[in-house]
């Protein structure tokens, strides 16, 4: 007997259902299984970011990415997501976008995690620097 929880198999006894049955009905796990099979037959390797995206391009110039990891559209480098939108046709490479050194490097959104930004509070002055009109 399978329980199954959020589309994840916690315990498969009984049956034998293999554990790629999320790989196939998830979309949070990389890629779906659709995206696998056009990646498969028609998609072409295009490149590698530093993070361990990879970026696929097929013959009717459609592109495409399978993330490393959780699947968030933060990750995309900004190199190459204007690759990604057609804004440039030519591939990133390392060689071609070296940074200044005033530069930062790509991050990810963190909002709602742990490592989110969080101002300073500024205390209020409740002095009044002027005077109302009477």
């Amino acid at each position: 007997m399978c329980l199954i929880y959020n589309y994840t198999i916690l315990n498969c006894v009984d049956l034998k259902i293999p554990m790629n049955f999320k790989f196939i009905f998830t979309w949070w796990h990389k890629q779906t299984f659709g995206t696998f099979i056009k990646t498969l037959f028609t998609g072409t390797f295009v490149g590698k970011d530093q993070y361990g995206n990879k970026y696929y391009e097929n013959k009717k110039n459609q592109r495409w990415v399978i993330y490393s990891g959780d699947v968030e559209a933060t990750k995309i480098t900004t190199d190459w997501y204007l690759w990604m939108h057609h804004t440039i046709d030519k591939i990133p490479s390392e060689e071609l976008n070296k940074k200044h050194p005033w530069q930062k490097d790509h991050s990810e959104n963190k909002t709602g995690t742990k490592e989110s930004f969080k101002p300073t509070k500024i205390k209020k002055d409740d002095k009044k620097k002027y005077e109302t009109w009477k």
